[in-house]
């Protein structure tokens, strides 16, 4: 039986690596979009591309890295090391532009150094992820369960509310980076945050005692979860997965483009948009601490209905404000896309906070290790490369454009559309929960 307390080196290993990995992520998510839209190309399939080519390695990554950690007996280095090569990738983005492809391969034809550049930051972006997932999602989250059995709900809690502080920090503080210093500069930063976590982490992290090297097949544990009397005999937790995937595909569809969405086609300078997503996950993260006290112990599907439809709602509103609001009047603007934002928002993170629950309560502990990479498949597999796919299709089809004034390219400008199409793309949630639902009647 797992022992080991949450004293202070515990706590500081779970808060580092937690709030740093979940920091590193969100600036995956919600700038390195905006960097390779602003600087290299004003297209969204670059965008799109992107996110499913990371979505992918991924979802790979952590389905070897979690079994490579069983057999290896060791999560320390696998974190620590992870961490510190993820930084420093994370830094190499500073040095990424088209000025720099254009010396360092002595080209000269505007779009083959487009093309080349974007290819860098994609290839580059997978490299990073390759990284990150072994660290975080692999190896971090596997020396939690190792570590957190006598106090786990006490950990989960405080480790889910990491995703929310993650984002405050990063659209509070980090638009006002790129403004002030531009994109190297919040690249160097982040970088250099991450690098020191895994110095650090050498010395800080301590494996538990009881963790030994595993000696099972390597195949086996890679096709455990694939296997049809697994996904029989745990048929509540494969509909939690199905629930995850069409929650994430909805989300997928317009949060890529999200914060392009607000500078093109809002017309929010960076201090604006940050000013905006700070303030909504402030007050996201309130109604969450609020709301989690009152719903502890509550029928977990029954709310889920209820915030999937807040959800829904949130989704649906922002499309609506876009359409009917004057764009000219700014502050009118901000306010208005705060407040659907909040219930969007709202709905984002209590539907994935349930559903998360769902999945961590019907997991059978003594496989963990090897549904993992299972459970990526439908957090970030899917729903990152299907997601994107629908949002680009719209962005083309709506056909909205101007003339990008540095090249003179025309730019696709994403349209409040993936908004609408991510609200319809939810309502096949109720599926998967109506079957959950039934089997509870019955």
């Amino acid at each position: 039986m797992n022992t080991h307390k949450l004293n202070g080196r515990l706590w500081s290993v779970l808060i580092l690596f937690g709030l740093v990995g979940q920091i590193a992520w969100s600036v995956e998510n919600m700038y390195f979009n905006l960097f390779i839209y602003n600087t290299i190309a004003k297209n969204t399939s670059s965008v799109t591309l992107m996110v499913q080519m990371s979505g992918i390695v991924a979802t790979f990554t952590t389905l070897i890295a979690g079994i490579l950690t069983d057999k290896a007996g060791n999560r320390k280095y696998f974190i620590s090391l992870g961490y510190l090569l993820w930084g420093l990738l994370t830094l190499s983005f500073a040095f990424i532009s088209k000025e720099n492809t254009a010396i360092w391969f002595q080209l000269s034809d505007e779009a083959q150094i487009i093309n080349l550049t974007i290819a860098i930051v994609i290839t580059l972006d997978c490299i990073m992820t390759a990284f990150g997932s072994t660290a975080n999602d692999a190896a971090f989250n596997a020396f939690v369960t190792d570590n957190t059995e006598n106090a786990r709900s006490l950990a989960e809690g405080v480790l889910s509310a990491m995703p929310l502080v993650s984002m405050l920090i990063v659209a509070g503080g980090f638009g006002m980076i790129v403004n002030a210093l531009g994109y190297p500069g919040l690249f160097v930063a982040v970088g250099t945050m991450m690098s020191v976590s895994g110095i650090i982490g050498i010395w800080l992290i301590k494996d538990n005692p009881n963790l030994k090297k595993q000696n099972t097949n390597f195949i086996s544990d890679i096709n455990y979860g694939f296997k049809f009397s697994v996904i029989e005999q745990n048929k509540k937790l494969y509909l939690y997965f199905v629930a995850m995937g069409i929650y994430g595909i909805a989300s997928q569809i317009y949060m890529p483009y999200l914060i392009i969405y607000m500078q093109e086609y809002l017309k929010f300078d960076a201090i604006q948009y940050s000013i905006v997503l700070a303030g909504v996950i402030l007050g996201a993260s309130i109604i969450t601490i609020l709301l989690g006290k009152q719903f502890d112990g509550k029928n977990k599907d029954k709310l889920l209905i209820y915030f999937s439809l807040i959800y829904i709602l949130g989704m649906f509103s922002l499309y609506i404000m876009s359409k009917t609001i004057n764009l000219n009047l700014k502050t009118q603007v901000m306010w208005t896309t705060g407040a659907t934002s909040l219930i969007l928002i709202t709905g984002f993170v209590q539907v994935l906070a349930l559903l998360g629950a769902q999945i961590r309560d019907n997991t059978p502990s003594e496989n963990t290790g090897k549904l993992q990479g299972i459970r990526m498949i439908f957090f970030v597999l899917i729903p990152m490369y299907i997601g994107p796919m629908i949002g680009e299709t719209i962005n083309e089809r709506t056909n909205l454009t101007y003339i990008d004034p540095v090249n003179g390219a025309t730019a696709h400008v994403p349209a409040p559309e993936i908004f609408l199409a991510g609200a319809l793309f939810c309502l096949l949630i109720f599926f998967p929960l109506s079957f959950l639902f039934r089997g509870k009647q019955s």
